[in-house]
């Protein structure tokens, strides 16, 4: 992540903690909400723009750069052995979903059939992976970076393919909030790489959606889970039926 993106992140990050939105924004900098919109996205701002910026939250600049600089200090990924000790245990592996959605630890003991000394045991496990911060009155304070992921194609990923995966899609995808959708055809390369880039830019717009909805209350929240998948492929039945192997790479030398 760029030094101006990271930037850019910790000024949101800042006005959001101050329960201040785009148009808040746009007021007190007499602009229109669209064109600070559009320099957020752009992460576009002159000096004058983010003294001002800075300004509406009680922040200097130098107070801005401080809180990247602990931000990029915050851990993005796990180890192999951190994400074992997670996948192993599905009581730790369901409180540190819980924990990572911003739930409460009275919250997750209200709603699961957990003892409240069980509960706080693996919180503590979690504030020693420094997934979070425990606190006095076992407050709850996640420390992880804003792009923390699970390592790809790591312990907790392979028990989501194996385990979850299954019992995810074992639906007709009928249902209010839920859908399924499938498609295949013959992209070039240049296409692909068009695409992958949507894809990530609809995760991130998900990411963004699930921060902006951690201050609602959680009976208002609902666990959402998206699948976005996308490869060079064919159907190992077709396959089968070629009189020759594909010889086509994908990957140009």
């Amino acid at each position: 992540m760029s030094q101006t993106v990271a930037l850019v992140q910790a000024l949101k990050r800042a006005l959001k903690a101050k329960g201040l939105t785009y148009a808040n924004v746009a007021a007190h900098m007499d602009l229109s909400e669209n064109i600070i919109k559009r320099l957020f996205a752009a992460g576009s701002f002159s000096i004058d723009r983010l003294e001002q910026m800075c300004g509406l939250v009680d922040m200097e600049i130098s107070d801005l750069v401080q809180l990247m600089l602990e931000d990029s200090r915050r851990i993005e990924m796990l180890t192999e052995e951190q994400e074992r000790e997670i996948a192993a245990d599905i009581k730790l592996l369901l409180v540190a979903t819980c924990v990572l959605d911003r739930w409460t630890a009275q919250e997750i003991l209200s709603t699961y059939k957990l003892t409240e000394h069980e509960c706080i045991k693996l919180l503590a496990k979690l504030d020693r992976l420094k997934i979070i911060e425990l606190l006095p009155k076992n407050r709850v304070k996640v420390t992880v970076a804003k792009n923390f992921k699970w390592r790809p194609y790591g312990p907790i990923q392979k028990f989501f393919q194996s385990t979850i995966q299954p019992d995810f899609f074992d639906s007709e995808f009928q249902l209010p909030g839920e859908k399924l959708l499938f498609t295949n055809g013959m992209l070039s390369r240049g296409s692909n790489a068009v695409l992958m880039k949507k894809l990530e830019k609809l995760i991130a717009e998900f990411n963004e959606l699930h921060d902006t909805d951690v201050g609602l209350p959680l009976k208002e929240r609902f666990g959402t889970s998206m699948v976005v998948a996308m490869r060079a492929w064919e159907f190992g039945a077709f396959q089968k039926l070629r009189r020759q192997p594909n010889s086509k790479p994908f990957v140009e030398n």
